[in-house]
């Protein structure tokens, strides 16, 4: 298959999550979560963002959440005391869901439908501290591009925080008939390709628009955010999981690879 440009990758990525909503929401946890979000207190952030956002200091601040999908984290915000919270994302399926939420929470977040590489002019230098959750970074095509436009959303002092899967993990295929066998390059350039609908357990058997998923080594990940502005000012790797729990499989390891990181950087 011949790679697209980054336009066409990012164009066909929003078509594969549109297609992909459906799926999301025909389930038992979409019921669960309509109930969940109703209480003021909501979170379905776990301890280790939960705390890090807590040292960071999200309370009385405005905040953006950089691909929110769903919108149940950018809700989960106001349990740790934020004053406002905007949700972006490119797929217009999703962010109704979000909406959907909001219309039964008591917080009041604003969705915004946008590429995060072309946002409105009025999102630029508004936001106290910007969130970037697991299952963002690999869509994106050119990471350095990415950081840039999201420090442009922060104030001067802002922080972006980000909680994402380890790149470690892309050497390695779950579902292999040996897991723990390495699979992929570290340094791999092109993307992986799907074109089944994205789910996060299982498959769905159905042609979807082609997915495409970018591998970013940690040295990228670093510079990039430096070149776009933003001093790191923490940064920690973890053996947990953070991501489908397919991957649980790699936890508890005598050998432990690290599975997932946290980083935050500072607007200069």
């Amino acid at each position: 298959m011949e790679m697209p440009t980054h336009e066409t990758a990012i164009a066909s990525n929003r078509d594969a999550w549109n297609d992909s909503a459906r799926h999301h929401k025909d389930s038992p946890d979409w019921q669960a979560l309509l109930w969940a979000v109703t209480q003021a207190d909501f979170s379905c952030l776990d301890e280790t963002l939960a705390g890090l956002l807590t040292q960071v200091g999200v309370d009385a601040k405005e905040v953006v959440q950089l691909g929110c999908n769903n919108g149940r984290e950018s809700l989960s915000l106001y349990a740790l005391g934020a004053r406002h919270v905007v949700g972006i994302d490119q797929s217009g399926a999703f962010l109704d869901q979000a909406r959907e939420l909001a219309s039964r929470s008591p917080h009041s977040p604003e969705f915004i439908e946008a590429d995060i590489h072309r946002m409105p002019p009025q999102l630029q230098g508004r936001f106290d501290v910007a969130l970037i959750t697991i299952g963002v970074l690999n869509w994106m095509p050119d990471i350095s591009e990415f950081f840039r436009h999201v420090a442009q959303t922060l104030k001067p002092g802002g922080a972006l925080v980000v909680y994402e899967t380890h790149p470690f993990l892309e050497m390695f295929d779950p579902e292999a008939a040996d897991p723990y066998r390495l699979d992929s390059s570290y340094f791999r350039c092109e993307p992986f390709v799907q074109n089944e609908p994205i789910v996060y357990e299982g498959k769905v058997e159905q042609q979807a628009a082609a997915s495409f998923w970018f591998v970013h080594t940690l040295g990228a990940i670093f510079s990039g955010a430096i070149a776009a502005g933003l001093n790191i000012s923490h940064f920690k790797e973890y053996p947990h999981s953070n991501r489908e729990e397919l991957y649980n499989r790699y936890q508890q390891q005598a050998a432990q690879l690290p599975l997932c990181f946290t980083l935050v950087a500072v607007k200069r």
